[in-house]
């Protein structure tokens, strides 16, 4: 099973400093057929206006993954950690027993773009933890960079749930392949570009989710970058 997921089918929020696409219900979104996807529970696309952001507010027992699209993303929480997210960076926070933070536009000039990724956590009760890594260009190009997974291998980001996530910089005519292993799930979510798969072509903000099928085939149409979700 393939089903597509089209951009201009998700959820919205326009609050004037933020601007939000929302795959799965999310605050003021509900949509009883878009709870989540797996262990997948939320995938927000935001733009920020310059030196705008969310103030402080909680969570817990949810494994929270941002991956910046354009811009500079300002972090601080509860655990005493404060960054800043740029492209090619992806941050990692386990609220699990809960924490504070709060997420600015680093810059006064530019929109922060992002994608913001919530992940049922494989039980609740995490001590908090947090991440932030680097995946530069070149180990991403034309081939699936491995940039989250359960055991943190291969320099990944370590997320407490059985979900593999990838990601690549796919130039134009260029393919690339993933098989999955056994009844596993995959969701691929298009950040920027355009690809086709199985005959169905798929631009920046569409996503694809499957189940029960062994292996996709992408080819870029244009210069793409993807994220690719495979769990339990």
């Amino acid at each position: 099973m393939i089903d597509i997921i089209r951009s201009d089918s998700r959820g919205g929020a326009d609050h004037g400093w933020l601007k939000s696409k929302h795959t799965f219900s999310f605050a003021d979104y509900h949509n009883p057929e878009m709870m989540g996807f797996a262990k997948l529970r939320v995938v927000n696309e935001d733009w920020i206006e310059p030196g705008t952001g969310f103030g402080t507010h909680p969570h817990r027992d949810m494994e929270i993954v941002t991956y910046m699209i354009d811009g500079a993303l300002e972090h601080k929480d509860s655990m005493g950690n404060g960054s800043v997210i740029r492209p090619g960076e992806l941050q990692r926070m386990t609220a699990g027993t809960g924490v504070l933070h709060s997420e600015y536009n680093h810059s006064e000039e530019e929109k922060a773009h992002l994608l913001q990724i919530w992940i049922l956590p494989e039980r609740n009760g995490l001590e908090p933890g947090y991440e932030q890594k680097l995946f530069p260009s070149e180990e991403k190009r034309n081939q699936w960079r491995l940039v989250g997974s359960r055991d943190g291998r291969d320099g990944s980001l370590t997320i407490h749930q059985d979900v593999e996530l990838s990601s690549t910089e796919l130039e134009q005519g260029q393919e690339l392949g993933y098989v999955f292993d056994g009844r596993r799930r995959g969701f691929l979510q298009v950040v920027r570009g355009s690809v086709e798969i199985d005959g169905e072509t798929l631009a920046a903000g569409d996503a694809l989710a499957t189940q029960d099928h062994d292996k996709l085939t992408i080819r870029a149409a244009k210069d793409s970058e993807l994220l690719l979700f495979d769990m339990a």
